[in-house]
């Protein structure tokens, strides 16, 4: 018996893991695969994923492996995001390979006691009001898992979503995309600029260092079953017809066929049972917001999930993972959607490109693209109407009685944080809830706020207005998020 059972060790699986565990719960980790592939897939971790692990205390580890630190983002292939002009410790996407990143959140969750079942392929389940039961197919037969709860993070043919029922809308595939990471020993040229459109496509390559590239194809004109034969000839073949040439493309360490399928869960939520990152929506890679979006979801559902646990919430706690999440899972998917429309071939679209080129020269349209990208728009439902409640809450420098801290400091161990600024004025106070939510007294002016009630993923719950802290709303909001005092 545990109390979370986790399908998939990717890193949703691995992130949600490892926030369950730091709240104090017993998780197991169910994989598929009998080992990791070492396969390169999402390249990148933009600014709200490296905010959250910060916010952990943990991001060292991921900016000494990635490399380089990329100030400038693309929409539709169109490079004129500028993450520097937002505030934050991370003003770019940081280029690191997935399986870099699944490695780093595997050694943590492995300190943090996470169990981790690998050639374990979960083939059914059932729930009741108690816990759940799932079956586990092994090399050496056949066994049940006994868990509170459950979490479907297996991908976009996941099979726990598939067993639950959940409907999965969207729209089909409508193009052939490849990807492959390979030597390219004839481009002499620079690569720079905007992603290269021609007659009948696109082809596009970037430099991922000692001497392999990440080539895309994408063809508008077909569509190819993804479990069609493939290999560095047909996507060299591919290329070739788009661009002219191949480069002398060779030797291949990855490939992969992937198309434009949008869809999204209809409930995240079923009974005990939850769904997380690809397994809850699937779109086009674009602009690199998969891998991310499913990271913030471990990170809104972990800690929830934590506290109904520990009898420190209630079960309507867990229905505010599918309130906040699914709307912002569908703006990538809208987002996603307006790209792939963006890239097709064709005078028309070229010139609705040309337009789209000149509006991005604006700050305010480049700005709220940017954070659409990178995660950093994200707003919940907070109660006042305070600019940062709902907001991630800034990594402010902040004077205690100990020396100055950060806010991110703050939240390493996982805690809410009731922070008060009002500098003696107020007896602002957690309550009961002193195990879950630290209180800080410090200063900090540039937060232009009394108190701050910050929940464990880093987003302002409640906030005061500075000079008038009175307290009010502060207790309807730690037992929202923080359950009631006992």
């Amino acid at each position: 018996m545990t109390d979370v059972a986790i399908v998939g060790a990717g890193p949703t699986g691995l992130m949600l893991a490892c926030e369950l565990r730091l709240a104090g719960a017993e998780v197991v980790v169910l994989e598929a695969l009998p080992e990791r592939t070492g396969h390169s897939k999402a390249l990148g971790l933009h600014a709200r994923s490296l905010e959250v692990l910060a916010q952990r205390g943990i991001v060292e580890r991921f900016l000494a492996e990635g490399h380089p630190k990329v100030p400038v983002g693309h929409f539709a292939g169109i490079r004129k995001l500028d993450f520097e002009r937002f505030t934050g410790d991370h003003p770019y996407m940081l280029r690191i390979p997935q399986a870099d990143t699944e490695r780093l959140l595997e050694q943590w969750a492995l300190e943090l006691g996470v169990e981790l079942r690998f050639g374990a392929r979960v083939t059914g389940f059932a729930q009741d009001p108690e816990g759940v039961a799932l079956t586990v197919e092994v090399p050496e037969g056949a066994y049940v898992l006994q868990a509170a709860y459950a979490v479907g993070c297996d991908g976009g043919h996941s099979t726990v979503r598939e067993l639950l029922g959940v409907g999965f809308p969207g729209t089909p595939t409508t193009l052939t995309a490849m990807v492959g990471d390979v030597e390219l020993p004839g481009l002499d040229q620079p690569v720079t600029g905007s992603m290269p459109r021609h007659t009948n496509g696109v082809a596009m390559q970037f430099p991922l260092g000692a001497g392999l590239y990440r080539v895309v194809t994408v063809e508008f004109d077909k569509v190819t079953d993804r479990d069609a034969p493939l290999d560095i000839d047909v996507l060299r073949t591919a290329y070739r017809s788009i661009a002219g040439t191949d480069y002398g493309m060779r030797g291949a360490r990855w490939l992969s066929r992937f198309g434009d399928a949008t869809r999204e869960a209809e409930q995240y939520r079923a009974g005990r049972v939850f769904l997380a990152g690809d397994a809850a929506h699937i779109h086009f890679p674009a602009s690199g917001q998969g891998l991310n979006l499913g990271i913030q979801d471990a990170a809104n559902l972990g800690w929830k999930l934590a506290a109904v646990l520990a009898g420190r919430a209630g079960e309507e706690l867990l229905d505010t993972y599918h309130e906040e999440r699914h709307p912002v899972a569908a703006a990538v998917l809208h987002n996603t959607r307006a790209q792939v429309a963006l890239m097709e071939p064709g005078d028309k679209v070229g010139a609705l490109r040309e337009l789209f080129d000149l509006l991005l020269d604006f700050d305010d349209v480049r700005d709220f693209l940017t954070g659409m990208v990178n995660g950093l728009d994200v707003v919940y439902p907070a109660s006042g109407d305070h600019p940062l409640a709902g907001r991630r809450v800034p990594n402010t420098v902040l004077k205690t009685e100990d020396g100055e801290r950060r806010v991110h400091e703050l939240l390493h161990g996982g805690h809410g944080v009731l922070l008060d600024l009002s500098d003696g004025a107020s007896a602002l106070a957690a309550g009961s809830r002193r195990a879950v939510v630290d209180t800080v007294r410090a200063r900090a002016d540039e937060l232009g706020a009394g108190a701050l009630l910050i929940r464990p993923d880093g987003y302002v719950a409640w906030a005061a207005p500075a000079g008038e802290v009175t307290g009010e709303g502060l207790e309807s909001a730690l037992t929202k998020w923080f359950g009631p005092t006992a």
